[in-house]
């Protein structure tokens, strides 16, 4: 087949991820810990009670983690023009780390702690870590007027955070299970607080960049193009990075730092459906939503009653898809 012949239109794409979505979310409630068990056809009371207040939350949860996700790789990429960018550019996962990390080695130990951990939660920290990240970045690169400047601070900031991490994990060593549950990605205590609290931040997040996909149309052509077309760089540029590390805070938050969906859907969404930024952003959040909603059920039904990392079925699945589109683009140059 050639690869014009497997391009979409736009919106057929986006009703059948849509409708892919939603057969998922069907799955994804039917997956218990024996399998699969269609709970809601029963009126069992506690039947009722998993199906409302467990899966369905987790299911729902997360497809909206994996579209933040999605969407934040789709503007990450846009707005650096490298199409190997994802959401945890600019030392917004190194932050998240480093907020988990403090948090547990300063109050997972006592009574006390356990109480105040409570109220805030991991969440909280992972979420205030991924703005510091992101903040010390953009102090690093003096704002956001020199793109590789900017690219630079992040790697920089990734590295200093990360080491910081790591060191306070070696000096706290019964916090290392916990840690590594955070790094691997984790959809189990996913709630309808958590669900709320997503849609409300992809609504806000995809609105922003949706505001912003006549710039980084206009950035594909450069930036000296873009800027005699009127494109206001500067704004464009932190309106963006606060969309995509809103967007990207909150799902780390949630569910931990889940690898490849970022990076991976964008990618899919292009490879099926050339379209300017505008349908891609909307194309790139439903097919992270997809694809994290995806990797949750196979997590759950692989090994059950035993539950894998859904970081580590994204990372098969998402590294195997670009090694095997690597690999038809090598084949496509020979030929």
């Amino acid at each position: 087949m050639s690869p014009t012949a497997q391009r979409i239109a736009p919106w057929p794409l986006l009703a059948g991820l849509l409708l892919a979505g939603a057969l998922m979310l069907l799955l994804g409630v039917a997956v218990g810990s024996t399998g699969f068990a269609f709970t809601w056809l029963h009126d069992d009371a506690m039947a009722q009670q998993i199906l409302w207040q467990i899966r369905l939350p987790r299911s729902l949860g997360a497809w909206l983690a994996g579209a933040l996700l999605g969407l934040a790789g789709a503007i990450t990429q846009g707005l650096f023009r490298n199409p190997l960018a994802d959401p945890y550019l600019l030392g917004s996962a190194a932050g998240a780390r480093l907020g988990v990390a403090i948090t547990l080695a300063l109050f997972g130990g006592s009574p006390q702690s356990l109480q105040w951990l409570e109220r805030l939660g991991l969440t909280g920290a992972a979420f205030f870590g991924t703005l510091l990240g992101v903040s010390l970045a953009l102090m690093m690169a003096r704002g956001v007027e020199h793109t590789l400047r900017l690219l630079l601070a992040g790697v920089v900031v990734g590295v200093v955070l990360g080491a910081i991490t790591d060191l306070i994990t070696l000096a706290t060593p019964d916090i290392m299970r916990t840690m590594a549950a955070f790094v691997l990605g984790t959809t189990g205590f996913l709630g309808w607080n958590s669900v709320a609290l997503m849609a409300a931040v992809l609504l806000i997040s995809l609105a922003v960049a949706l505001g912003g996909s006549q710039a980084l149309d206009a950035l594909t052509l450069g930036e000296a193009t873009a800027q005699s077309l009127g494109v206001r760089l500067s704004l464009v540029r932190m309106a963006l990075i606060a969309a995509f590390a809103l967007a990207t805070g909150t799902a780390v938050a949630q569910t931990g730092m889940i690898a490849f969906v970022g990076l991976v859907a964008p990618h899919l969404v292009r490879n099926l459906c050339p379209a300017p930024h505008g349908k891609l952003l909307l194309l790139s959040a439903c097919a992270g939503g997809l694809l994290l909603l995806s990797a949750d059920i196979l997590s759950r039904w692989i090994l059950a009653p035993q539950e894998l990392p859904v970081g580590v079925i994204t990372a098969i699945l998402g590294g195997g898809y670009l090694l095997r589109l690597m690999h038809r683009q090598r084949s496509r140059r020979a030929a």
